[in-house]
């Protein structure tokens, strides 16, 4: 695959799972808008997103061909720890403009830029820890 063909590829990927992370956090959020379920909607959204981050990035970056469940258990396992960091970055990045704006539209920017930072940080650390095998 082309550096090209990667980068859009990948940049594609993380925006259908941001809109996944977005879409689930709206629907929390229908639930009331106190700081818990702020704290849910950031969960749920961010584990939404991963599982779709992580299946897209596994078949279609790079090319993994893990079979079995414990296999997978442990490279999702990798996975997800990859992201702790990053998921820092975004969640900070997110609360941050939620908490200085308090609006939805600044929450979202927030997380977008935040989703933009981690995504490209999480990229270099799967290749390196997670899908080292036949890595792109």
């Amino acid at each position: 695959m082309t550096r090209t063909t990667l980068v859009i590829r990948y940049a594609a990927f993380a925006v259908v799972a941001v809109v996944v992370n977005l879409a689930v956090q709206r629907l929390v959020l229908l639930g009331g808008e106190t700081g818990l379920w702020f704290t849910l909607a950031l969960g749920a959204g961010t584990l939404a997103g991963l599982v779709v981050k992580y299946v897209l990035d596994k078949r279609w970056i790079f090319f993994d061909q893990t079979a079995g469940a414990v296999a997978q258990g442990k490279q999702f396992g990798l996975y997800t720890l990859m992201g702790v960091a990053t998921t820092v970055i975004f969640w900070a990045t997110e609360t941050g403009f939620w908490l200085i704006w308090g609006t939805d539209f600044a929450r979202e920017a927030g997380a977008v830029i935040g989703l933009t930072i981690g995504y490209v940080t999480k990229y270099q650390l799967d290749r390196r820890f997670v899908f080292h095998e036949g890595a792109a």
